[in-house]
């Protein structure tokens, strides 16, 4: 439980540095992030559009296993992320738990 509350600490702060975007359609707007992660209620065509994202910017994707990302950023309906901090980006894979899972692009691409 104390991994969730740093997660959540993290993507707190980089939504108050307005390191984060929320959103497929703003995460698109991007030209580069750190970190994109996608909740696990997402449609299928979210993520798919999720990985393209993550494949798009050559980062990692984060799925969400139990948490909403909806509860980590107070926003109804979030359903996809990216993290624009490197040092943000970092801290949050490196507090990863059973919680979160690491998409495997290999998976993806085979």
């Amino acid at each position: 439980m104390e991994n969730n509350n740093k997660i959540a600490t993290y993507i707190g702060f980089s939504i108050r540095s307005r390191n984060c975007k929320m959103g497929v359609n703003a995460v698109a707007t991007l030209k580069r992030a750190d970190l994109v992660m996608v909740c696990h209620s997402a449609s299928d065509n979210t993520k798919k559009d999720a990985v393209k994202l993550a494949t798009r910017f050559r980062t990692k994707l984060i799925i969400s296993r139990k948490i909403l990302l909806s509860d980590l950023t107070h926003k109804d309906n979030c359903k996809v992320l990216a993290i624009t901090d490197k040092s943000l980006a970092k801290a949050i894979l490196d507090n990863l738990n059973d919680d979160f899972t690491e998409y495997s692009m290999e998976a993806n691409n085979g």
